[in-house]
């Protein structure tokens, strides 16, 4: 059973956005998967990389339409992702360490993090999107 269900309070009715967000969702839901069947450990390196991959892409497709329609909190979510990716970064540099395994603090940050990022902060641009012809 998936930890997020995707559903339309989701979406920020912008078809490339909606569609990193729900990778990001599959992502989280791929761990959640994993750890129920005892292989947490297995795929949390790999989900961390695609993670820290993929939020790059992603965030950067975001902030490139910040500056293209001057969306005016801009900065503060920019600040958001920076914030989020250092985080991530650290647990990825934890894991390899060998000092963090797969835990449920884990899982539980990045699945708030993500449902609080898009429900509140990008919420808040989907309107300024759209009205500024990026669907």
């Amino acid at each position: 059973m998936s930890l997020i269900r995707w559903n339309d309070n989701f979406s920020v009715n912008v078809t490339m956005i909606d569609h990193d967000h729900k990778k990001l969702v599959a992502m989280i839901n791929e761990l959640t998967d994993a750890m129920k069947a005892g292989h947490g450990k297995d795929v949390l390196g790999k989900i961390l990389d695609e993670l820290i991959q993929y939020t790059a892409t992603h965030f950067q497709r975001e902030e490139k339409y910040f500056q293209q329609i001057k969306y005016p909190d801009a900065v503060a979510h920019k600040r958001e992702h920076s914030d989020f990716v250092k985080k991530v970064t650290e647990f990825k540099k934890e894991f390899d360490a060998g000092r963090v395994t797969v835990s449920v603090n884990i899982l539980q940050f990045l699945s708030k993090w993500l449902q609080h990022h898009i429900r509140v902060s990008d919420q808040k641009y989907s309107k300024f999107f759209n009205e500024n012809g990026i669907r």
